[in-house]
Formats: structure tokens, sequence, C-alpha cells
């Protein structure tokens, strides 16, 4: 009897059209995909609410894992053990240059230093006004020596208003040789060559060149010590501490830890943000439902009067949520990935997508519009057939 009425019920929705049995899932299915295209405005705005909390998702922890990514493949790159510097003379927005550079010459005649060569590192606003980067300046022979660095283009820098640059800066920023690079305003240093591999800061400056914009002559921000044993590197700390004690030595691995370390309560923050991309896709989806449910009363009340049961009204307005959202999730998922390399074309942020955090942003999106349909269901389901039919 109930199998009757229901199909009855869908005979009713769909036009009077007489059904065979084999085609009840096939009705219902295209009764959840005609209230969708008959309501484009709320469909709109419910996809475009699933399809914000997995953008927030995909572009908070891509651009995370990139920037991680980033530092830590520059990282690499630098060949010293060991770091040399004053305590809090570098933290993860801003550093200081309070560090004698006769530092060098007292650590060079530590037994076990093969080289110590002083770093001015200074965090300045990004490109186009956003983020923020970082410039060093060094004493250019002896750091590209330990670093294996190279000019593949152009020079080295040889007065105080030149500088180099990484080639991936030189693509980002769309910048050439004889450019003017301005970090300090007005003040520009001429680029005279591109280097590779990356290493440590994009754009280099002669030390005495960032001395002299910082106002800082004969300080530097920490040096990088070369050991002659690459395997000492905990014994040597202790060796260089003993004799030249109050300075902090640390290993080049932990100074430039990931970007997720380096920022305090940033895995906080990241679960704070997935918590409320799935309550706003859970909010969204409810409200555009419950406007379903007032919109669609008297054809909910025919429903009822003919025999539907509550699992089959539930299963309507489920059904529609979950299409809903799964649209959502393809415009999240293709926004995020558009925004991704255009914000990355236009200042040179790296994004870096994992199938974990997709699989999260997925999960968001579709069981954050299960459940905000859920209520609008069950009241959807327990209204009166009687008041359903009545209301205009």
């Amino acid at each position: 009897m109930v199998m009757s009425t229901q199909l009855g019920c869908r005979n009713l929705i769909t036009g009077g059209a007489i059904l065979r049995p084999a085609e009840i899932d096939s009705s219902m299915d295209n009764l959840v995909t005609s209230n969708i295209r008959q309501r484009p405005i709320r469909t709109l705005v419910s996809v475009a609410g699933i399809a914000l909390g997995v953008c927030l998702v995909m572009l908070f922890t891509g651009l995370s894992r990139g920037m991680s990514s980033d530092l830590q493949r520059r990282a690499t790159n630098v060949k010293a053990e060991l770091i040399f510097m004053r305590p809090g003379a570098i933290n993860t927005t801003g550093s200081t240059a309070n560090l004698d550079v006769r530092y060098v010459d007292r650590l060079k005649k530590i037994d076990g230093v093969e080289d110590a060569i002083p770093i001015i590192r200074h965090f300045f606003q990004g490109t186009g006004g956003v983020g923020i980067e970082q410039i060093d300046g060094v004493d250019w022979e002896n750091y590209a020596r330990m670093n294996d660095i190279r000019i593949v283009d152009g020079r080295a820098p040889q007065s105080q208003d030149e500088a180099v640059i990484d080639q991936t800066k030189a693509r980002n920023a769309n910048l050439r040789l004889g450019d003017l690079f301005k970090p300090f305003g007005p003040q520009g240093y001429r680029i005279t060559g591109i280097y590779s591999p990356e290493s440590g800061a994009r754009v280099k400056l002669t030390l005495a060149g960032l001395q002299d914009a910082l106002q800082a002559n004969g300080k530097c921000t920490f040096i990088f010590v070369k050991l002659r044993d690459s395997t000492q590197v905990s014994q040597m700390a202790k060796k260089i501490d003993t004799e030249l004690p109050g300075n902090t030595i640390q290993p080049v691995s932990e100074v430039f830890t990931s970007f997720e370390k380096s920022i305090p309560y940033l895995g906080v923050f990241l679960r704070v943000l997935v918590g409320l991309s799935a309550v706003v896709s859970a909010l969204v989806v409810m409200l555009a439902m419950y406007t379903t449910i007032t919109e669609r009363t008297r054809e909910i009340g025919i429903l009822k009067a003919m025999g539907a049961s509550k699992g089959f009204i539930i299963g309507i307005i489920e059904k529609e949520a979950i299409l809903i959202s799964l649209i959502g999730l393809v415009v999240g998922f293709a926004v995020s990935a558009v925004a991704g390399y255009l914000i990355h074309q236009v200042y040179g942020l790296v994004f870096e997508y994992s199938w974990q955090w997709a699989l999260t942003a997925g999960s968001i999106g579709l069981i954050g519009g299960v459940l905000g349909a859920l209520y609008p269901a069950v009241r959807a389901s327990n209204l009166d057939a009687v008041s359903a039919l009545a209301y205009d």
C-alpha cells in the first residue's frame, strides 16, 4: 500500500505520467533535479556556501604547505652546519642586526671551524603589498663558494648599489638585468646578476650595502659557520658556546624549520578554520533547505496525503542537499586551483595542495550539506497533511 501511494505521489509531481516500478528511483532523482533547476537563485547561494568552505580550507592549507616547502628547499641549499647569532636576532616576521662582525675572526680561530660568513637579513613588505619578503646582505664571493652557488646570467654585485636575485624571483617578479629593485622606497639597487640554486633570501645585496641602508655598520644578523667535519655538529656547537658564551648556536636545519612550526598556533588556526568552514557549509544548506520546505509546503502536504512515508520525504530533501554539496565541491576545488594560480602569477606566493586536505575539504562540504539539510528534512516529514494542504 505504501509503495503504491508513493508511486502515485511521484506520478502527481512528475505531471501525471504513469511510472513502472523500475522507474521509481529514476522519478525520485528527476524530482530532486527539477527542484534544483526551478530554484536557481537558492541553488546558487547554497553552492556558493559549500564552495566558500572548500576554498577557505584549500587556499589556507595550500599556502601554508607551499611556503613551508619553499623555505625548507632554500634552507637545504645552505651548506653551513651552524648558525651563530645573538638571542632573539631572528624570528618569523623580523630580524635585528645586533651581532658584531668581528665575531667572524674569533670563530675562524676555533679548532674545527672551516669558515665563517656574516649575513645581515632584513624583512620588508612584499611585492604589491602582500606578505613579507627577505633580503640578505652578504660577501658574495665567500657566500657563493660556501653554498655552491653560481651566477647564471650577468655578474656578481661589486658595489653597494648593486644586487643579485635568484631565478625564481626573476621569473615571479618579472625582473631582468639592469632593473632597479626598491626595497627601501626611492632608493634602488641595480640588478647585475641572476643566480642558482636558490639559497636563503631570494635577493642579495653586498654586506656593506645593506649595512649602510639599515645604518648598522659593522653589524650583522647572524654568521654561518662551516665545519671541517659535518658530523660533529652538536659537539662543535658546545665547543663554540664554551669559547664564546652568551650567544645562540644552533644547527641551520633547526633555525630554518618548517613554516607550520615556525608560526605559533598555526595548526590551531587551521583546525579552527576547518571547523568554521563546516559550520558555514551546514548553515547555508540548512537555510536553503528550510526555505525550500516553506515554498513546497503544499507539495509536501499532497505527498503526505497520498501516503508518502517520512523516510521518502527526508530522502528527497537529503538527496537534493547531497547533489548541491557535490556541485559546491566541484566549484570550490576549481575556484581554489584558479585562485592559487592567479595569486602565484601576480604575487609569487606558492601554493601546494595535498590530497589529505582535499579529502578533508570534501568531507566538510558533503557532511556539512547533509547535516544542514537534516533538520529541515525532519521538519518537513513531520508536517501535518491537512495543515500543509491548507497552506497558501
